[in-house]
């Protein structure tokens, strides 16, 4: 039993992370987005018709992060990080299934800060490519995103290089958030945002822009539910980790910072196969010449498949969020 005025390290850790969620706040997301806005992309929005792809006609307005810098919505959050906080001289560490460490690798070239990435060995050949041509030093570590990230902590320990967080982190939450601000700007009167879930960092950010003023739904590949099993258990617990997506959208759980955020303004999360998320991509490309990812068409899968409906009249928007795939190649 504690002595009077003394708390577990459990109740202070619960405490620290209460405190880092109040402080994303649609406040500090606009102040943030100030900070990042000379270095990142305002991305387009593209409205289409669901008769486009075989379904009952209907609006829809895709909002195209899959055209941000380093080819994912993660520049927002890797700049935050860079610019918000104290880099050391030893330079920053990311770990990450591919578009975090690019991220992190595009920030720190263009701030002319040293860089390591540590990536599992189910990391794309694109992303791969990507983090090394952006000048940062490339670590395969493991073969799941967990192993990398172990990595990448013991060489903090060793060089007090700065961590940069994928999704856990305070200020990746806040510029992620800035995907919220600007669809807000731009498209005023959606009823409902599809967003793909991985880690979190992207859905949190967002929630707690448009805090229950839009409908958000999270999108998640059936074999890496990691907000579904947390909703189910109350708290973020491990959860599987496969599938097409995995690179993308299957760390082993949801960030702590963003699950109160998520428990309070996302509505529900939907879950979707390999094969939805396969046709997606396919019908992102055959219609509207969109090179998503496997993660970035996750989203638009959920109304492809059928898996979210909208209602008679319903405004929908899907994120598209990355385009780091080597679907496309233009070589002979």
């Amino acid at each position: 039993m504690h002595g009077a005025g003394t708390a577990s390290p459990g109740c202070a850790i619960k405490d620290d992370i209460m405190t880092a969620t109040m402080d994303i706040t649609r406040e500090r997301i606009a102040a943030t987005e100030a900070i990042i806005r000379p270095h990142i992309r305002r991305t387009p929005l593209l409205a289409a018709d669901l008769a486009d792809f075989g379904l009952p006609a209907a609006p829809v307005i895709f909002k195209l992060e899959l055209l941000q810098h380093s080819g994912s919505f993660k520049a927002r959050g890797a700049f935050a990080n860079l610019l918000l906080r104290q880099v050391p001289q030893a330079g920053v560490v990311a770990a990450s299934g591919g578009n975090h460490g690019a991220a992190v690798a595009y920030a720190a070239q263009r701030l002319k800060i040293p860089a390591t990435i540590f990536v599992p060995d189910i990391t794309s050949p694109a992303k791969a490519e990507r983090i090394r041509g952006y000048g940062a030093e490339l670590v395969i570590a493991g073969s799941r995103y967990a192993d990398a990230l172990a990595a990448s902590e013991a060489h903090v320990a060793q060089t007090g290089a700065m961590a940069v967080h994928a999704y856990d982190q305070a200020e990746t939450l806040l510029g992620q958030g800035s995907v919220g601000l600007e669809l807000e700007q731009d498209a005023p009167d959606i009823d409902t945002l599809l967003v793909a879930v991985g880690g979190g960092g992207l859905i949190g950010g967002i929630a707690a822009w448009t805090a229950g003023r839009t409908r958000i739904v999270a999108v998640e590949p059936e074999q890496s539910p990691t907000l579904h099993a947390a909703f189910e258990a109350g708290a973020p617990v491990d959860a599987p980790a496969g599938g097409l997506a995995a690179d993308s959208l299957a760390p082993k759980r949801v960030g702590q910072l963003m699950f109160p955020i998520a428990r309070a303004h996302v509505e529900r999360v939907v879950l979707i196969s390999d094969e939805a998320i396969r046709q997606a991509q396919a019908a992102l490309w055959s219609s509207l010449r969109l090179v998503a990812e496997p993660g970035g068409a996750a989203a638009f899968a959920a109304l492809l498949s059928g898996r979210y409906r909208p209602s008679p009249g319903e405004r929908v928007a899907v994120l598209v969020c990355g385009a780091n795939t080597t679907a496309v190649n233009f070589d002979g």
